[in-house]
């Protein structure tokens, strides 16, 4: 039986998604158990597929976001392969972030995968974002690692300098462990999604980073 607190959760989630006018929160089931929502059913593009996402985290209580939805594009909008893969190339080529002499492009039913090598994590995310608003895109699977540039023993400092000068991060609530070469490992509790993602923008922006290790808990 759905418990109270399940129920007025999901109910905000709901209210949200249909508040969000980049979604279609008809073609969306919601369900919520212990701060946990779990979206199924499809969306009409990757974008909004995103965009359900990020509605959902926006609302007080959620803890986690279990992602099913499916990209389900009209027949007469679905687009070629070949023609996704000439628009992210030419989107790369454009990009003055995305270096794209390093990021080999692949499509197959939609779904785009990256391969490559950058040196900052920044332009492995702008390569990805580049992507998920091309129309015709079902998915992205990125297999951009990023290069490492410094000393390991530097890393840690320098992400919790940056937790130091935020404003809006209770730095001692957070604790950063650097568990291999360009790996790192997020420890503590945050207050809110938005505290959250601050501090996993400032690991992932440390030079050298290529995989964050998120155990960080909304409190």
């Amino acid at each position: 039986m759905e418990k109270p607190e399940d129920k007025a959760l999901r109910q905000s989630v709901i209210d949200e998604l249909d508040f969000d006018p980049s979604v279609d929160a008809t073609t969306i089931g919601v369900f919520a158990a212990d701060g946990v929502v779990t979206l199924a059913g499809y969306v009409s593009s990757f974008a909004e597929k995103t965009a359900a996402e990020q509605a959902v985290r926006r609302v007080k209580g959620v803890r986690a976001v279990a992602q099913e939805l499916e990209v389900r594009y009209p027949p007469s909008e679905k687009t070629a392969d070949d023609q996704i893969a000439r628009r992210v190339l030419d989107i790369f080529r454009w990009s003055a972030i995305v270096p794209h002499d390093r990021i080999n492009v692949t499509v197959s039913d939609g779904w785009v995968t990256l391969v490559g090598q950058v040196d900052w994590q920044f332009e492995r995310g702008a390569a990805e974002d580049e992507v998920r608003n091309l129309s015709g895109v079902a998915g992205v699977i990125n297999n951009i690692t990023v290069k490492p540039r410094v000393d390991p023993g530097d890393v840690q400092r320098q992400i919790e300098d940056a937790l130091k000068r935020s404003a809006a991060v209770e730095a001692a609530g957070v604790r950063v462990h650097v568990v291999g070469s360009g790996k790192i490992r997020l420890e503590g509790r945050v207050r809110t999604w938005q505290e959250h993602d601050i501090v996993a923008r400032a690991a992932w922006s440390a030079p050298g980073v290529h995989s964050v290790e998120d155990r960080l808990t909304i409190a």
